[in-house]
């Protein structure tokens, strides 16, 4: 295999393969964000060819963000299965279907089932799950680093493609970002089924930053039970008050992130006399500060009060969204916009991933962060549907920001309520 003789050529210049690894589920992950972004340059051209509402529409994105925080405390189970490999395949494969069908859709409801269901369902096995499952499997040194960049990848990706998207629907329709979206899964499939192994031990190599090899796991457990043990560790947890905090404020994250801006900034600049490409690149831009504003965030994380991060980021994003409205949509007020709002853009991750680690312990840790992920996308799917709702019956995508905007600064509150003496127990979670 290539991956064999690409560890042997790498190994003798002293680099790890868990270095390709981690590369190919960086595109792997840039690439199915860009596609869970792309409707958000595609609501107009749909709403012009097919006279569907905002809101009509508005309700498959929020089907398809559902889905994607549900399958997050599942995703875990399948790749303990069946292998990072496979999953990552059937994933990418799930979501070009679900574009390709869309080519070809003259009916609302095929719009509901292709871009909700099956592109939910698809990208929602590549979520934060797959970063963390990697840099856990292939990772000990430098492991944080890693989560921090995989992290990064996600939200980035779901902004830097935008402005060529969105330039691609201008000149040559939305069909065209559609057969483009397909082409980038095609790739990022190609570089899976070629560079992708399971774990270090299938190439005879030790975890990144150990010394012995590591046997991988013998059979493993039936599917049943790898299904039902995330209800499990729910049930567990669900008796906590810091699980519902967290959950609530990871709600409130997303629905003041992608299931507001990212699906519906393009639309709302385009309500102010922007055109899509230029109201693209801002979201770049966001991008751009938010891959580092992430990564910083990591390293803070490890070495401050993560509820007080919490409290600032959440607290700084409600002050961004509060002053949108305000900017009069100028260069100059997006552009501030676009830098304080997109350094937070994901930076609530890190501090989130710590608290409940050192809550719960590092073996639940993964498995209770995908439900609190979950939260997270029920939020989404709510700003979704919401703005699109408040565009259509009131005319104006305002009261949805002002909205997201307070509900920011009462996340901030809730962070600093956290107990500060629960998040150093790293035993098994116990009511409060």
């Amino acid at each position: 295999m290539v991956s064999t003789v690409l560890a042997s050529s790498l190994a003798r210049r002293n680099i790890h393969y868990g270095w390709v690894v981690g590369g190919a589920t960086f595109l792997t992950m840039l690439v199915t964000a860009g596609a869970m972004g792309a409707p958000g340059v595609l609501i107009k051209p749909l709403e012009d060819e097919f006279g569907w509402s905002t809101s009509a529409i508005s309700s498959a994105l929020a089907i398809r963000l559902v889905l994607f925080g549900l399958m997050g405390p599942f995703a875990a189970a399948f790749m303990n299965r069946f292998g990072l490999r496979p999953v990552i395949v059937f994933a990418l494969i799930t979501i070009g279907v679900g574009f390709i069908g869309s080519l070809f859709m003259t009916q609302l409801w095929q719009l509901l089932v292709l871009w909700g269901v099956v592109v939910g369902f698809g990208t929602g096995l590549t979520a934060m799950v797959l970063a963390a499952t990697v840099s856990t499997r292939w990772f000990n040194k430098q492991r944080g680093l890693v989560v921090g960049m995989l992290s990064a990848s996600s939200a980035t990706g779901q902004l830097v493609f935008l402005p060529l998207m969105a330039e691609m629907t201008q000149r040559y329709g939305w069909r065209a970002t559609v057969v483009f979206v397909c082409g980038l899964l095609v790739l990022a499939a190609l570089f899976v089924l070629t560079l992708m192994r399971d774990r270090p031990a299938d190439l005879n190599l030790p975890i990144y930053g150990e010394t012995h090899i590591t046997p991988a796991p013998q059979a493993g457990v039936g599917l049943m039970t790898l299904l039902t043990s995330p209800l499990i560790i729910l049930k567990e947890v669900s008796k906590t008050s810091t699980f519902w905090i967290l959950f609530a404020t990871f709600f409130i994250c997303g629905l003041s992130t992608n299931g507001l801006i990212q699906t519906h900034f393009v639309t709302l600049c385009g309500d102010y006399g922007i055109v899509p490409v230029a109201a693209a690149s801002v979201l770049a831009v966001m991008g751009i500060f938010d891959f580092f504003g992430t990564i910083g965030s990591g390293w803070l994380s490890d070495r401050f009060d993560n509820r007080w991060l919490l409290f600032w980021y959440y607290g700084l994003r409600g002050v961004s969204l509060l002053f949108l409205p305000f900017s009069h949509f100028t260069f100059y007020g997006l552009s501030i916009f676009a830098v304080f709002y997109g350094l937070d853009w994901i930076a609530t991750v890190p501090p989130t991933v710590k608290i409940a680690a050192d809550r719960f312990g590092p073996e639940k840790a993964g498995l209770v962060f995908g439900w609190i992920f979950a939260g997270h996308q029920l939020g989404a799917a709510t700003a979704a549907f919401g703005a699109g709702l408040s565009r259509t019956e009131l005319q104006s995508y305002l009261p949805a920001f002002f909205v997201a905007g307070a509900f920011c600064i009462l996340a901030a509150i809730l962070a600093i309520t956290l107990s500060k003496s629960g998040l150093t127990n790293k035993g098994p979670a116990i009511a409060h």
